[in-house]
Formats: C-alpha cells, structure tokens, sequence
C-alpha cells in the first residue's frame, strides 16, 4: 500500500497525557517519553519514520489551542509535497490514553461529539452534555477513524496482547482530543487512532512498551 520508492515512507506522531485526578502515574507519559529511544533499540522497520512526541494537558477546552499546534505541526512540510508530481506520504496520529479501570488494550474506532466530564479536568474544567464542536451539530455525532481497526485488533491479538476493539472513548478528555484529532485528520488527508491502555499495575511497563512498538509496526506495514 502506498507509492514505491524511497520517499514511501510512513510519519507516526504520538500522544500521551500528564497525570489527573485520580491517576497520580500516567502510563501514557512514561510510554510516549521513552518511545523514541525504545523503538530505535528494537530497531525501526522498514518505511517508518518517529516524527513528534508530545506529552498533553489532561484538560478540554483549555488546551484545544496546544493540540491544534501540535497537530498543524505534522503537516507543516506538507505543502512541498503536495507541489510536487509524487503521491504524499501518509502521516499517522497515534494518542495513547489511559483507562484505570481496564484490563487489556483498546483500539478506539470513534469518538463522539460530547464532552460530559465526570470529573473537572486539569484545569478545572467540567462540561455537562455539550457539543465538543458546536458548529458539528448534535452530541450524538461521530467521526470514525479510517484506520483498518478490525485488521489491526486481530493482529495484535495473533501476537498475543489482550486487546479488545472499543466504539465507546467515554466521555472525558480522551474522547475530547480524539474527537478533535479525527476532524483535522479528516480535513488535512491525514489519519487518527487513539489507543488505550491500563495502568501498569495491570499490565506492566515492559509488555505496554512492546505493545506500542507492535503497533508502530504494524502501521508501518499496512501503509507503506
């Protein structure tokens, strides 16, 4: 999949998030901050380049500023791409979150267009049934990935990780940025996944880091 050549290659940008209330060790900051350095020792596969990584606010509305920044910057070389005959490369944003309560991975497929926060956010923030993007209309939208989740489940299952394939973020940040990242990818022809995991007393930090590089890989493998 993809154009042949040296410039098929595939651009992967990962997320995680800082602690928050109730979650004082964020697994996702500690995968994301040592992601870098662990699939360069694992050994990057062939047509995958590690672009940004970048550690967000668990917060909403007060951080949308920060997260289209961060997503603009993907695509900011871009434009000479697109002015040139060849086809441009496919980026991908990859966010980890964290669900404490759960006991394997989830591969979200959706998210939904409502913010109702069960707690105040990191910034004190705490919506009741509102739209994340008014001007999308209902609470009741969605936008779905277009990543082959289903293909991507089944194969992280064949390796042998516990991961289930979720239509349901919740409702706190985690659906929050996943909604917003899956409407710029839309806008810009660029793609979107958002991955949770447990907490590391669950699944602990070797097995959740070998997890993340099996996915990196994969993605590489189904759009190069």
């Amino acid at each position: 999949m993809g154009s042949e050549g040296p410039s098929s290659v595939v651009t992967v940008h990962v997320t995680g998030f800082k602690k928050f209330h109730g979650v004082s060790d964020n697994p996702t900051e500690t995968i994301v901050a040592n992601l870098k350095q662990f699939m360069e020792k694992r050994g990057l596969p062939k047509g995958l380049v590690l672009g940004s990584y970048t550690i967000l606010e668990t917060a909403g509305q007060g951080a949308v500023a920060h997260l289209y920044k961060v997503l603009q910057s993907a695509i900011s070389g871009r434009e000479k791409e697109l002015g040139s005959s060849a086809t441009p490369s496919p980026i991908v944003w990859v966010h980890f979150g964290v669900n404490s309560g759960a006991t394997r991975f989830a591969l979200e497929s959706q998210a939904v267009n409502e913010a109702t926060f069960r707690c105040p956010d990191e910034l004190g923030w705490k919506p009741q049934r509102v739209p994340i993007v008014p001007s999308d209309g209902s609470i009741n939208r969605t936008r779905e990935t277009k990543l082959p989740v289903v293909e991507l489940t089944r194969s992280l299952r064949k390796l042998g990780y516990d991961v289930a394939l979720s239509d349901d973020a919740g409702r706190f940040v985690c659906n929050y940025v996943y909604y917003h990242s899956l409407r710029f990818t839309e806008q810009n022809g660029i793609l979107s996944l958002f991955v949770h995991v447990p907490l590391f007393l669950t699944i602990d930090e070797e097995v959740q880091m070998q997890f993340a590089g099996s996915l990196l890989d994969m993605l590489a493998s189904l759009l190069h």
